[in-house]
């Protein structure tokens, strides 16, 4: 089933980052924010969902807008993260589609996601999803001593209309 995140969420939302920080595949970070508040600061509420059976969180994922930028608004970042266990049964497809749904709701138009090459499943969920790819970032950061390139995607809304924009 799929809900919004909420406070109570967090123990299990940072277990699930911090196993995805651990792959050094997922993000740039090296730890998790240490407060619920502090993780959803600049995260669209409403497009901040998580992914859970009846005992547990399976995954989350979140937007964030890309700028306060007025022109910009509709144009968000994408983030997922599956629990280690729940990989490979769907679960970040269930979640990618409905924050797809409840993106355009909210009146994004475009989302973009920025995965490191080497995650060849995230980049597949995305492509699967509607994403293409608009560029590559070669050694963009550093991690752990290492440069990492960036596969750049984007998906846009199909929202009636907007094509007519274009």
């Amino acid at each position: 089933m799929i809900r919004n995140a909420k406070k109570g969420d967090w123990d299990e939302i940072k277990y699930i980052y911090e196993a995805g920080i651990s792959t050094g595949i997922a993000t740039f970070e090296t730890q998790a924010a240490s407060t619920y508040e502090q993780w959803i600061l600049k995260a669209h509420s409403k497009c901040t969902l998580i992914a859970h059976d009846e005992n547990k969180i399976l995954g989350w994922c979140k937007i964030t807008p890309i700028s306060e930028r007025l022109a910009y608004t509709g144009v968000g970042e994408v983030s997922i993260y599956v629990h280690p266990k729940a990989q490979g049964n769907g679960v970040g497809n269930i979640l990618l589609k409905s924050l797809i749904t409840i993106s355009e709701v909210q009146g994004f138009w475009t989302l973009q996601a920025s995965i490191f090459s080497e995650n060849n499943s995230s980049i597949y969920l995305h492509k699967k999803n509607g994403f293409r790819v608009v560029g590559f970032r070669e050694k963009i950061g550093k991690l752990n001593g290492k440069w990492i390139d960036n596969v750049l995607l984007e998906r846009r809304s199909n929202i009636i209309g907007l094509e007519e924009d274009f």
